[in-house]
């Protein structure tokens, strides 16, 4: 189970990185086109102003490790644990700390509410969790 847990940890790590990558750059993309359109229409040749806009490579890093803290959680409390029942309890209540201080975190980090986005992110975690269990029950996924 460990082995599986940290091979799903680093692919989703991987696979999280590589799209916000993508997005983040189709973002620097759209903001460099928009900062040479207004230096042609303006007509003054002026620079724009290019340290703010957003780093693909940060945004990937911080996505890759977002992913492999919130899922090292869970993978974790659970990964020694024997009792089938036992591993479900743990990384249920781990995985549910975890979202509910990550969206407090987020809040913090943003000046937004802290109860509301914790609860926000909270359920948003539990549905997911819920629909990946249907989808194993679903198609007999023997453990779920």
């Amino acid at each position: 189970m460990l082995v599986s847990g940290v091979a799903g940890l680093v692919s989703g790590a991987c696979s999280m990185a590589i799209g916000e990558f993508v997005s983040v750059y189709a973002q620097y993309d759209i903001e460099v086109a928009q900062i040479k359109r207004t230096r042609r229409d303006d007509g003054d040749g002026g620079s724009g102003d290019r340290s703010s806009l957003p780093s693909p490579t940060m945004g990937a890093g911080a996505s890759a490790l977002a992913f492999a803290t919130g899922a090292a959680l869970p993978l974790l409390s659970g990964g020694f644990v024997r009792t089938w029942a036992g591993r479900v309890a743990a990384v249920c209540a781990a995985s549910s700390v975890g979202l509910a201080g990550f969206g407090v975190l987020g809040a913090y980090l943003g000046g937004a509410s802290a109860v509301r986005s914790g609860a926000r992110v909270l359920v948003g975690g539990w549905l997911a969790m819920a629909t990946t269990y249907g989808a194993l029950k679903l198609f007999g996924v023997h453990g779920a």
